[in-house]
């Protein structure tokens, strides 16, 4: 088992504003907005240095897609920012309408997913939007894992020519990527090899999958390990090649289990290679108010869990 360490942990909301700072030096087409959130989607730094290339959009998200919508026709490079909750379920109609359906460069970049969002309760909580912005045609959605892995992504986003879903969260977390790490989208990252089972994760679950490989080493079994950043367009081959390997595979979301990762990937096996999969993920329910640590051991989203899917689908394996 190849081992995965921290210094320091850091919430990746700030790993977007590190990376909006950045292109603000380096990119002149990067413009921002915003729906009255500035402080905590991280983008002081990036207004501080770029007054001209910022608007306060205020609590008018709708609004704020369809500015960013105009902003992309004349050539600039719109970072629509907000809450995932408001960024994605609010404003559906505006992204499809205005952003999707004509394929503008638009990118949608929103913190506060899923359930670690915490106390603030399951009203500001989205657990189905990674599943809203995939069924859109065109829409390229990113969930990264860390600070290092945000700021990367974050970058690449601006590079990439289409609409993006841009996800990340409020809690700190540890970081434990490259700093200098070259963000593919679209391309997976194999982050251990095994021969008994595939673990795929994105987002927060991916530290969480990390400390899961951990204890199953432990107790002999040598799980296979893959980061999706990018769910969207998903790395089919990554995923193939490794369960032709391991004949099983557990899924691992910070979201609703009905339309996230875990779909996607049993998409795939359907198509290619029936295989047994357990998920990971919220069972088809709505959050609530509780800090990040008690919501993700109540809904099922710890290393804990995916251990114990582990050993179920391994069971399955052998009963094939």
């Amino acid at each position: 088992m190849k081992k995965y360490t921290y210094t320091e942990k850091k919430d990746t909301r700030s790993g977007f504003g590190a990376g909006m700072t950045e292109l603000g030096r380096t990119n002149p087409d990067v413009v921002t907005l915003c729906a009255d959130l500035v402080g905590s989607l991280k983008i002081d730094t990036f207004i501080k240095e770029n007054p001209q290339r910022f608007i306060q959009c205020g609590i008018a998200e709708a609004n704020m897609i369809g500015i960013a919508a105009g902003l992309s026709i004349v050539g600039h490079i719109p970072f629509a920012t907000t809450f995932a909750n408001f960024g994605s379920g609010r404003v559906y109609d505006q992204i499809r309408q205005s952003v999707a359906y004509s394929n503008k460069n638009v990118k949608i970049a929103v913190s506060h997913a899923g359930l670690t969002l915490g106390e603030d309760g399951a009203t500001h909580q989205i657990l189905e939007d990674i599943g809203l912005m995939k069924m859109l045609p065109g829409m390229t959605v990113i969930n990264p894992c860390d600070y290092n892995q945000t700021k990367a992504a974050t970058i690449a986003a601006a590079n990439y020519e289409g609409p993006v879903y841009l996800r990340f969260g409020r809690p700190v977390v540890p970081v434990f990527t490259d700093a200098e790490q070259t963000f593919e989208i679209g391309k997976a990252w194999l982050m251990n090899e095994g021969t008994d089972v595939t673990i795929i994760a994105t987002g927060h679950l991916v530290w969480e999958a990390v400390q899961a490989c951990e204890q199953l080493a432990e107790m002999g079994i040598n799980a296979e390990l893959i980061n999706i950043h990018t769910i969207k367009p998903l790395d089919e081959e990554a995923i193939l090649t490794s369960v032709s390997k391991t004949g099983c595979v557990v899924t691992c979301e910070e979201h609703n289990r009905l339309g996230g990762l875990g779909d996607s990937v049993a998409q795939v096996l359907i198509k290619n290679n029936p295989l047994p999969q357990e998920y990971i993920a919220v069972d088809d329910s709505f959050g609530e108010s509780g800090t990040p640590a008690q919501l993700m051991e109540k809904y099922g989203l710890d290393a804990a869990h995916i251990v114990k899917a582990v050993e179920k689908v391994i069971k399955r394996k052998k009963a094939n």
